[in-house]
């Protein structure tokens, strides 16, 4: 007979680290992810980018072990690293094999409890945060989120989630640990693990390498959004990148399973609303999609199109009438078609341990508690026609901020 499966493990140590742990019978790895308030949003004014430096300084380096035997280390067990660092939130991860997880924990811990921070690693790490800075303006799809998260919010938030240049440039290994003295700290963290280890040997594990970190970490300021606007950021090349931005649902608010249904339908996949009118029946736009973006609780919802200047103005309508269409709702089949498409997706993100861990530690930080993959498919099955439709009947008329990039468009919409 066919158990259900247990919810996960949660609990939170006396040092404020909350730590869950959910066990996957017959996986042979495990994965652990850190999630912390280390974000660009707390960087000080003048030293914009510092969280980037911090965030990469860590791993290079960390009680006894300098930046080579630190790697060793992990590379010794065969463990696979990553992370990365945002507006609101940072993360590092490592993935094992579960008969090794008791060694590679404390390593893991050991990044954030005792990082060395030695001068000799700091300007590697600098280095890296100014190329990953440069980059972006090699990726006009980044560059265009970029535009669109400062068009929406004022204040810390609005800012560049890579800094600046010249504050990268200028910054001494003393500003990094000055921001690492307020933001190193278990409290406000979660780590997640999932993978083949029994749960309760592993939540041990993890208590026994976390149980000594300390600290208290400074609060994070609270998003600011601003109100609708038209915004153009200039830029070579022949395509013009357009991006929509209005309110969304935030995770804790009634309706968030409705609106990712809703948006599923929208843009899900090619026989989406959007992709079939603006693209395939029109011939707007050259990719065209939307998705909801969460930052530190505050949601909105991003709708972007690449067109040809030219018909810029067109697509922008287009897509404005097409968001203010979804409110009144979709068809049985459309609905039946974004739960199999939203199931699927949790299914196939949840199968690997990483995936699972990752997870796990965006439902503590976005719903204040852990999720199983079994309650979110239930919660998507259990929206109905009429549920769905009344959740978008409710919704406000749509006012975007719409913000473009690239050459400008022609007509109405230019800058």
């Amino acid at each position: 007979m066919r158990h259900p499966p247990a919810d996960p493990l949660d609990t939170v140590l006396p040092n404020g680290l909350r730590i869950v742990v959910a066990n996957m019978p017959g996986r042979a790895i495990v994965s652990a992810h850190l999630r912390w308030p280390l974000g660009t949003a707390g960087d000080p004014a003048d030293a914009q980018g510092v969280a980037v430096v911090l965030h990469e300084w860590l791993q290079r380096g960390a009680a006894e072990l300098d930046a080579h035997a630190y790697a060793d280390a992990f590379d010794r067990f065969g463990a696979r690293r990553g992370g990365g660092v945002g507006r609101a939130h940072a993360t590092l991860g490592v993935a094992c094999l579960a008969s090794d997880a008791t060694h590679v924990l404390p390593l893991l811990a050991s990044a954030v409890a005792a990082p060395r921070l030695a001068d000799e690693e700091f300007e590697g790490a600098r280095q890296l945060a100014l190329q990953e800075l440069a980059a972006v303006a090699d990726s006009p799809g980044e560059r265009l989120l970029e535009a669109a998260v400062a068009a929406r919010y004022a204040g810390a938030h609005g800012r560049s989630a890579y800094g600046l240049r010249t504050h990268l440039e200028r910054l001494a290994p003393a500003d990094v640990r000055a921001l690492a003295a307020s933001r190193l700290a278990p409290e406000g963290a979660v780590l997640a693990l999932a993978g083949g280890a029994d749960a309760e040997a592993l939540l041990a594990a993890a208590a026994g390498a976390f149980g000594s970190w300390r600290g208290r970490a400074a609060p994070m300021p609270v998003p600011r959004p601003r109100a609708a606007a038209r915004v153009h950021r200039g830029g070579h090349g022949e395509q013009t990148h357009v991006a929509l931005i209005d309110t969304a649902v935030p995770p804790r608010a009634a309706g968030w399973t409705e609106q990712a249904l809703a948006m599923t339908a929208l843009a899900g996949a090619t026989a989406a609303r959007l992709w079939t009118v603006v693209r395939e029946e029109r011939g707007l736009a050259y990719d065209v999609g939307s998705a909801i973006h969460v930052v530190d609780g505050d949601a909105f919802r991003l709708t972007h199109a690449v067109t040809a200047p030219e018909r810029a103005s067109e697509a922008i309508d287009v897509l404005l009438q097409e968001l203010e269409r979804s409110r009144a709702g979709f068809d049985a089949g459309e609905l039946h078609r974004a739960q199999l498409l939203l199931r699927s997706s949790v299914v196939f993100e949840s199968e690997t341990s990483g995936g699972r861990a990752a997870r796990l530690a965006s439902d503590v930080v976005r719903f204040g508690q852990p999720r199983t993959v079994e309650r979110i498919e239930a919660d998507i099955e259990g929206v109905t026609l009429a549920g769905i439709n009344a959740f978008l009947d409710s919704r406000p008329p749509v006012a975007a901020t719409v913000v473009t990039s690239g050459p400008s468009p022609a007509g109405r919409w230019s800058a």
